[in-house]
């Protein structure tokens, strides 16, 4: 169900592919109201959300909407592979279901190409209704308006091995709350465990610099976080590296990575959802006795789904009023609590704690469940949708050898920087 690790961005060839199709660049499609009585069907076009868990609570919810306004629903479910593809592939063909299941990334290009409606044109007191972050995640830079409505969210916490971390007299009750104070844990425990103990296990992101504070790009949508503050973190980096904080192998790419480094034990520090309580009780109950859960450092990352309505639906008023009422609070809320571990999109429901916290009876999982509820009402996006899988390599590589020594922090990023804004998709 986790599908946001793979949603980074939207790969440049694709979107060049759509906009060649389209024409690129064409305007948004302003929405257009009939102001009569809704009838006929709509088509929803869900991501891998057909099976044994989900279908009954569509079932119902369709059933539901059809007695309320007399619209039926055509669901269409897709597989997780593929997904895009085939989204590009409909809008292309101009087949675009009414309703399509789309994160934020993937619904760039459309937005660009103008195959998806402004739902905030549709209805301007929608922006009120949703997590802020979310919300936002749907305008995007050179664009105006809002091309999707938020469905379900998703965010990290931090999790830590105060087993370990107390053998390197590490104050547990006084853990680091931001980025910089993380880097300079990692370089102290690092050095007391000879390497032994890292509490770092990847290099630093976009994400770390955006949840930092340093900007990451600009109003004209130019990348520009190749900046001081941003060299000072690669440096601390450097430093943990050469502590013993961050293991060899996060610079080759060879490292499992935050999550199973923590549960095998290898690493003091981790990133995950609220229900990697319940991962830690199943695989690695030894070391979840002592876990210690806390807010994510610094600015929590914000992981959307939502859904968003074509421009060309023949059935338009429906298909709003349908991506409403699968929106709203009372169906988010009650989505969330079969899929675990996500939140509503919709202020109301991401602070409803009892609901999404009702049948948990493990004390770290309702914990985690506060934590996450909470940090919902600051979360945002922290990558932006223009960030390619191609950029992110080309950063590593850079970062690497920076890290190791070979080059210096500031040339590392200004070589990035350039190197994403001469391949970005505009």
């Amino acid at each position: 169900m986790r599908r946001f690790t793979g949603l980074v961005t939207l790969v440049a060839s694709a979107a060049l592919a759509l906009s060649a199709c389209t024409g690129g660049g064409a305007a948004p499609a302003p929405a257009q109201s009939s102001g009569g009585a809704l009838s006929g069907t709509v088509k929803l076009q869900s991501w891998s959300l057909k099976n044994e868990t989900f279908s009954p609570y569509f079932e119902k919810l369709f059933a539901d909407f059809e007695k309320e306004t007399g619209v039926k629903v055509e669901w269409l479910d897709q597989p997780g592979d593929g997904y895009q593809d085939k989204v590009l592939s409909q809008a292309n063909s101009n087949t675009l279901p009414d309703v399509v299941n789309l994160p934020p990334d993937i619904a760039f290009p459309l937005a660009q190409a103008g195959v998806l409606l402004d739902v905030n044109a549709a209805d301007p007191s929608l922006a009120s209704t949703f997590v802020p972050g979310a919300w936002q995640a749907y305008s995007y830079p050179g664009l105006t308006g809002t091309f999707g409505m938020p469905w379900y969210l998703g965010t990290d916490l931090s999790w830590w091995n105060g087993t370990e971390l107390k053998k390197y007299d590490v104050d547990t009750d006084n853990l680091p709350t931001t980025n910089e104070g993380l880097i300079d844990l990692a370089k102290k425990v690092g050095a007391a465990s000879k390497g032994k103990m890292p509490v770092l296990s990847s290099m630093p992101t976009v994400d770390l610099f955006s949840s930092s504070g340093v900007p990451v790009m600009n109003d004209a949508g130019d990348f520009v976080f190749n900046t001081p503050q941003a060299a000072a973190i690669v440096d601390q980096f450097r430093d943990a590296y050469q502590a013993g904080g961050v293991p060899a192998e996060a610079l080759t790419g060879d490292f499992g990575g935050n999550a199973d480094g923590f549960k095998q034990g290898k690493v003091a520090f981790t990133t995950a959802t609220s229900t990697f309580a319940g991962d830690l009780e199943k695989n690695a109950p030894t070391i979840r006795k002592g876990v210690i859960a806390t807010p994510r450092i610094g600015d929590a990352p914000l992981f959307v789904q939502g859904v968003s309505v074509a421009a060309n639906s023949t059935n338009k008023d429906a298909a709003i009023a349908f991506a409403k009422y699968l929106t709203n609070t009372a169906n988010q809320v009650a989505f969330c609590k079969i899929a675990v571990g996500f939140m509503p999109g919709t202020v109301e429901g991401s602070a409803d704690t009892a609901a999404l916290s009702a049948g948990v009876t493990d004390e770290l999982q309702l914990k985690a469940i506060g934590i996450v509820v909470e940090s919902m009402k600051t979360a945002r996006v922290l990558t932006p949708v223009q960030w390619t899988g191609a950029m992110k390599t080309y950063m590593d590589q850079q970062l690497a050898l920076a890290i190791k020594g070979e080059i210096g922090s500031q040339e590392a990023l200004d070589k990035i920087v350039d190197y994403a804004n001469k391949n970005k998709v505009s």
